[in-house]
């Protein structure tokens, strides 16, 4: 069962809850005249899906995305906005979230300090090819560059708008970053000096096989948050108390 895919995982975990949740919904007319409302349903179904999801240990982000699934579908049935209107939410959740059912990578966006900290990582004055994979909106990148001029830099992401915003970021601040709508999988790692990703602990696995097969010897891979349970990293930098603050280096 924990064999599962995530989708798969999360299909199960609201129809159970459902189920669950409508036993809740029947107990209190056995014993007290006594209806409860729709929302007080929704409110509990979530509840149930969300304790769930902790229970299966799905990633961080899938618990709240359970809790308000259902309160968010009857939200929008009151709300009775046109076919349009839903037409154009499901297109912009689309445009930013892509690929997300399939890699199981959300839009990660790195702060300040962990640009900062992968900066101290890189080599002052010799010449590199860094790229991140999952670039989002483009901040590590284009940092970047404003502080490793003989680097190039490169950015890539699937989903249609974040790549599209950091390209025009690049355009509109004059940056050579080059930023690609490609998936890393069909990358050759091998043309870079430092890899950098921000990604899900669902990607690392095989990225890391990746990293391993492809990218030459005395180059780093660099991960925000997420270690790889394979191999203890050569380097770690804490930003802040939690593993979510923490980068992990390998030399390879």
């Amino acid at each position: 069962m924990t064999r599962l895919p995530v989708s798969l995982q999360s299909l199960v975990i609201q129809c159970t809850a459902v189920l669950l949740a409508m036993l809740l919904h029947t107990l209190p007319q056995t014993v007290f005249p006594f209806q409860p409302a729709l929302w007080q349903f929704a409110l509990a179904q979530g509840t149930i899906a969300a304790g769930l999801s902790i229970a299966w240990r799905q990633p961080a982000w899938w618990p709240p995305l359970h809790f308000a699934f259902l309160p968010a579908v009857l939200l929008a049935q009151r709300i009775d906005a046109p076919a349009w209107f839903h037409l154009a939410a499901f297109l912009l959740l689309l445009a930013f979230y892509w690929s997300t059912f399939r890699t199981r990578v959300p839009l990660y966006l790195s702060s300040r300090k962990a640009r900062q900290a992968l900066a101290s990582l890189l080599p002052q004055a010799q010449p590199l090819r860094f790229i991140d994979l999952g670039s989002g909106f483009g901040g590590v990148p284009c940092y970047l560059e404003s502080r490793f001029p003989l680097g190039r830099f490169y950015g890539t992401e699937l989903a249609p708008a974040p790549w599209l915003v950091s390209r025009l970021r690049a355009w509109l601040t004059g940056s050579r970053v080059r930023f690609m709508r490609r998936d890393y999988a069909q990358l050759s790692l091998a043309d870079f000096d430092v890899v950098f990703v921000f990604l899900s602990p669902a990607a690392m696995p095989g990225l890391w096989q990746q990293a391993r097969s492809q990218m030459r010897s005395g180059s780093l891979f660099v991960s925000l948050s997420f270690a790889v349970d394979a191999q203890p990293p050569d380097r770690v930098v804490t930003l802040a108390e939690g593993a979510r603050h923490t980068l992990y280096a390998w030399r390879m």
